[in-house]
């Protein structure tokens, strides 16, 4: 179903995946889609989908100094940008102890790092205009945590704190911010998408091999559909008070109310230790 009032969407990472199913969705929307990819030739791709309104932005989002100079260009070819969609990320596996810094850095710089960065090009316009929408394509694992992806699931949960908090910095602007957290979609994230640290410390063996090998045999069997995804995603920018938060697929929701009864449980056992901290306690 087409739009009635067109917006133009600010995409990252469109060649494939969640992203291209996004920008898939706002087009055939009849939405305008500028859509970040790292390859020429993948911007070529992205162009036929509609060579009016699929508008590639070559840019890695790790080029921070780029973004701001890119964004601009892109504004004044087509215009502000209505919604920030922040999909480009990857996924690294690996146990903490046998990752590296270097494996930290470039997972924050692409999951964190360059979300903030293309935020911060895009506010000033969406500040001066009163409007506006930033969606952060977060994960489940921004609030859920399964062994053997820790900083992945650490730059999630950075993503989500940060995303809820400049909710509240800018809501007073008329911007609105969410935080999109899906859970098993059929991409690639869990194959060729995903950074596997090599397996060193046998002691791991127990609780690592047995998810490794699950990840690998799940992927491209995954519950949630990107293309119904994208449908939500069409939905959030054009409600009146979106979320701040939303999780998508049963997986998600079901690991949500896990974790949300064990951290009640849990806070109630330990009540009286955290009471006794103030004066007087």
């Amino acid at each position: 179903m087409r739009t009635s009032s067109p917006k133009t969407f600010l995409i990252t990472g469109v060649s494939s995946g969640l992203g291209r199913a996004f920008a898939q969705g706002a087009l055939d929307a009849g939405h305008r889609v500028v859509g970040t990819v790292r390859r020429s030739e993948d911007a070529e791709a992205f162009a036929a989908l509609d060579p009016d309104r699929a508008h590639p932005l070559v840019l890695d989002v790790t080029d921070y100094d780029a973004i701001p100079v890119a964004t601009a260009k892109t504004e004044n070819i087509v215009g502000p940008v209505d919604v920030l969609v922040n999909n480009a990320g990857y996924g690294h596996e690996g146990v903490l102890e046998e990752s590296t810094m270097d494996d930290l850095q470039r997972q924050f710089a692409a999951n964190v790092f360059g979300p903030v960065a293309m935020m911060k090009a895009v506010l000033p316009t969406m500040r001066e205009r009163r409007r506006g929408h930033i969606v952060n394509v977060t994960s489940m694992g921004g609030f859920i945590t399964m062994p053997g992806i820790s900083f992945y699931c650490g730059s999630k949960f950075a993503l989500e704190g940060i995303s809820e908090a400049l909710g509240k910095e800018v809501a007073s602007f008329g911007i609105h911010v969410t935080a999109l957290a899906p859970g098993q979609f059929r991409t690639d994230w869990a194959g060729r998408s995903m950074d596997r640290t090599p397996r060193s410390i046998p002691d791991y063996d127990e609780v690592m091999n047995p998810l490794r090998e699950a990840r690998q045999a799940k992927s491209g069997n995954q519950p949630g559909d990107p293309s119904k995804a994208a449908q939500v995603l069409l939905s959030l920018v054009e409600a009146e008070n979106p979320p701040i938060r939303l999780f998508l697929g049963d997986d998600a929701l079901g690991l949500v109310d896990q974790k949300l009864e064990a951290m009640k449980a849990e806070r109630h056992h330990w009540d009286t230790l955290s009471r006794s901290t103030s004066f007087g306690a």
